[in-house]
């Protein structure tokens, strides 16, 4: 009997037999599952939904290409991501859009962004760092019901794509496509700290965003 490769779950070793026997079924299957996460992530990358577009076509072919050298010491998804950043970071230069991806820390204008804007709390006198401005509350229509909506699914999308790319690429992984931490700190090659830091940031900017929008505000861009 064949041994699974260390990185891959039984079910990706019998994907993965499945497609390196050329059935077009299993292949149709991996494509509907993962076009779309890809196409979001690659959208981090590149200018255009066009451009986007092109970057998962040339995943997928590269993904044809590699099944027969791929060793399973990751999991399946996790080794067709790579493959899309390596492409989305190539056509991302290609394009003439700098987006820097190592490394992938913070930049300096963001480097201690707090997670509430700081004018919302007093500066002086008795109640000095408390609420000058309190939080809207969120009642039962919010934000339960309006993470349900197509009106606040949009507003949070809005969000994600106003954040800095590397923030946007490790909240797009966690939060959007439900990858673990570890499996995004493989995916884009950066430790558990920076994983961890660049969320944090990405989480309060979408939170503010929420919470002006609820507040009858206009979100961030």
């Amino acid at each position: 009997m064949e041994d699974t490769p260390t990185g891959l779950t039984p079910e990706d070793a019998k994907q993965l037999r499945s497609l390196r026997n050329g059935d077009e079924a299993a292949f149709a299957a991996l494509v509907d599952r993962y076009h779309s996460p890809l196409l979001r992530l690659a959208m981090a990358f590149v200018p255009s939904h066009a451009v986007a577009e092109e970057v998962v076509q040339e995943t997928w072919l590269g993904v044809l290409e590699g099944l027969s050298r791929f060793e399973g010491r990751s999991s399946l998804k996790t080794w067709i991501y790579r493959i899309l950043i390596n492409r989305a970071k190539t056509r991302g230069v290609r394009e003439s859009r700098s987006v820097p991806f190592s490394p992938l820390g913070a930049s300096s204008e963001d480097a201690d962004e707090p997670a509430v804007d700081p004018a919302r709390f007093r500066s002086t006198g008795y109640w000095v760092d408390h609420w000058a401005e309190p939080p809207g509350v969120w009642d039962d229509d919010t934000p339960e019901k309006l993470l349900l909506s197509k009106e606040g699914l949009a507003q949070i999308e809005k969000a994600i794509a106003g954040l800095p790319p590397a923030q946007r690429k490790v909240i797009t992984l966690r939060d959007v496509e439900g990858l673990s931490s570890a499996e995004v700190c493989n995916i884009l090659a950066i430790s558990e700290t920076n994983q961890r830091v660049l969320l944090h940031r990405a989480r309060s900017r979408v939170r503010r965003a929420l919470a002006r929008y609820l507040e009858g505000g206009d979100s961030p861009t």
